[in-house]
């Protein structure tokens, strides 16, 4: 596991503008970013707050999708 955290640049756009490629790849991005950062920084409560952002849009595309049945 690398020692040094991985930056996480922030998308272009907002999160319900982002193509399902980009959503999915900066969600690969935060996740790893969180393994990566020690427990006790203060930086993972972002990190997290922005993954559940993008996890709810996924969510709800999936809805709009009809693939939540």
């Amino acid at each position: 596991m690398p020692t040094e955290p991985v930056a996480v640049q922030p998308p272009k756009h907002p999160t319900h503008a982002l193509t399902t490629y980009e959503l999915a790849r900066y969600r690969r991005e935060l996740e790893h970013a969180l393994k990566t950062v020690p427990e006790h920084a203060g930086v993972r409560e972002l990190l997290r707050a922005k993954l559940a952002e993008v996890l709810a849009e996924q969510e709800a595309r999936i809805k709009i999708s009809g693939g939540g049945r």
